[in-house]
């Protein structure tokens, strides 16, 4: 099995992250939606990817999904982006960015407040504090502890999020090697150091592990390689951002620096799709 991208796919991956770094940046993020920003992603297409040509979509694959995916969580792209993608074939608007969508995921509902639809039953949802200033939480109440439901559909939206893992544990290990590279001390870079060339090298081997099986369920559609790769994802992001603000020490705290962010929406992420209390069963299970 060949997992080298095609040129299709990297001119795919590469364009959206064009249109990721010139259009959307962190300090300008809120918990307001931004809807220019999702028309413009539905304008490129991006909601659309799996929708047959003759449906108005681009007609590609979930390997291309997760390609697009993982750069939306290299961005930290704020917003239901999953729940979206997956409506595009059944909410009119979804697909174009005219709509936005989110879902009930066991408890949680994210983006409530600034979602058009609403899939799954959220009455009685209140707001939940979120240890992630930029992705807004409500939780369905009387619904704490509810297991993840197992379709089709919440397979794919579980493989999707792992996508968006994998994108933000590559983007930690390149900003912790890069700030290795220019931090000094003892008139030396602190990449020099032995102990932060091992903190690197092991947030690589997360990243690159995560990728494996996070390309080889979207190739596959197995669920249960579809279980096996969002827990390795979400491991591989909580991990290798706080692998990355070891790096950067007191720095990595600060609202200058992305790194927290990255580790506190890797922290929501864990719990939504296939959290780790689930997967670890099923994946028992299947043993």
């Amino acid at each position: 099995m060949d997992f080298q991208l095609t040129e299709d796919q990297r001119a795919l991956r590469d364009g959206l992250r064009r249109l990721l770094a010139g259009r959307f940046t962190l300090r300008d993020a809120t918990e307001r939606l931004d809807r220019a920003l999702w028309r413009e992603l539905g304008e490129a297409g991006f909601f659309a990817l799996a929708l047959p040509e003759a449906e108005g979509g681009v007609g590609l694959g979930l390997p291309e999904a997760v390609l697009v995916f993982e750069e939306a969580g290299r961005a930290l792209l704020p917003g239901p982006a999953v729940a979206s993608f997956l409506a595009a074939g059944d909410v009119p608007g979804a697909a174009t960015g005219e709509v936005v969508v989110t879902a009930v995921d066991g408890s949680l509902v994210p983006w409530l407040e600034e979602a058009d639809v609403v899939l799954g039953e959220a009455a009685g949802a209140e707001p939940l504090r979120s240890v992630d200033p930029l992705t807004p939480l409500h939780r369905v109440r009387g619904a704490e502890g509810a297991r993840h439901s197992r379709t089709p559909r919440s397979d794919r939206a579980t493989l999707l999020y792992a996508a968006e893992q994998l994108g933000s544990a590559a983007r930690t290990c390149e900003t912790a090697v890069q700030y290795a590279g220019e931090r000094e001390q003892f008139g030396r870079p602190i990449g020099s150091f032995q102990a932060v060339k091992h903190l690197c090298a092991q947030m690589l081997v997360r990243a690159e592990l995560a990728r494996a099986a996070v390309y080889a369920a979207a190739v596959t559609e197995d669920p249960t390689e579809i279980t096996g790769a969002k827990l390795l994802a979400d491991d591989a992001a909580v991990r290798n951002a706080r692998d990355c603000l070891q790096v950067h020490g007191g720095m990595g705290f600060t609202w200058e620096a992305d790194v927290h962010l990255h580790l506190k929406r890797a922290w929501v992420r864990a719990e939504l799709g296939r959290p780790a209390r689930d997967a670890e069963e099923e994946l028992a299970a299947a043993l």
